[in-house]
């Protein structure tokens, strides 16, 4: 578990995966990177299946940016990873978006998740029609605290 599009990753090597991950379709690969702008200059030079599932990670509102990278590619599926969730993020775009997973931060020194940074992201999602994941609580014993939110389990997912 890393971030495939790390700077000390070899192009070559990400090619070769997303090549094993092609000829692998039945397999579902879903792909989560903090380096979105690695993700868009090599975007066009990948060969997207349908079974590559790509997101990007956006914790707080100043990697929002992340977002527009992630839409330029021709993944099938496009989703966002707002785990841990540190802020709310009122101007949140999600057009283009197909999933959208939230969460808080877990173990020691865990920053604390809003309920209503949460409950705004789903509704966003809702009026959207765009499936929400809701992950966990987070904080040191992210178990204890689990993951309901509104009384219940929100696990949607795509469709496709």
């Amino acid at each position: 578990m890393s971030d495939l599009f790390h700077e000390k990753i070899p192009d070559y090597f990400i090619a070769r995966i997303f090549d094993i991950m092609n000829r692998a379709s039945w397999h579902r690969f879903q792909i989560l990177t903090k380096r979105s702008d690695r993700l868009r200059r090599m975007s066009p030079d990948l060969p997207w299946a349908d079974n590559i599932w790509m997101g990007v990670t956006v914790e707080d509102r100043k990697c929002a940016f992340r977002i527009e990278h992630l839409r330029g590619t021709p993944a099938e599926i496009k989703f966002i990873s707002m785990e841990p969730l540190l802020e709310p993020i009122a101007e949140l775009d999600l057009i283009g978006i197909d999933w959208v997973i939230v969460g808080g931060e877990s173990g020691p020194g865990a920053r604390p998740l809003n309920e209503d940074w949460a409950m705004d992201i789903k509704e966003k999602c809702q009026t959207s029609n765009i499936p929400f994941f809701f992950k966990q609580w987070g904080g040191v014993n992210k178990k204890k605290s689990g993951r309901l939110l509104e009384g219940r389990l929100w696990n949607q997912m795509p469709l496709r």
